[in-house]
């Protein structure tokens, strides 16, 4: 498990870009097996995460066309 101090800001960044935050396994179940579409996006704490995934998927937000649903879980933090 990582410390809170070190995954918060991540966590953060994309709960501010509009994700609903998933911790429990009831949670995760409920959102895939919902009406519409889901983007499930597992956060990390890895490099690429920081480079690349967090503002790609913030960036695809953009777009007309958009998932009914947007969730996150942490790696690593969650089980």
């Amino acid at each position: 498990m990582y410390p809170k101090e070190l995954t918060e800001p991540m966590r953060q960044e994309l709960i501010n870009a509009g994700f609903e935050d998933l911790t429990t396994i009831e949670q995760v179940d409920e959102a895939i097996n919902g009406d519409g579409t889901t983007m499930v996006v597992i956060n990390s704490v890895c490099g690429c995460a920081a480079g690349s995934m967090r503002p790609g998927v913030i960036g695809s937000l953009q777009s007309d066309k958009k998932p009914n649903r947007l969730v996150t879980v942490f790696a690593g933090v969650e089980k």
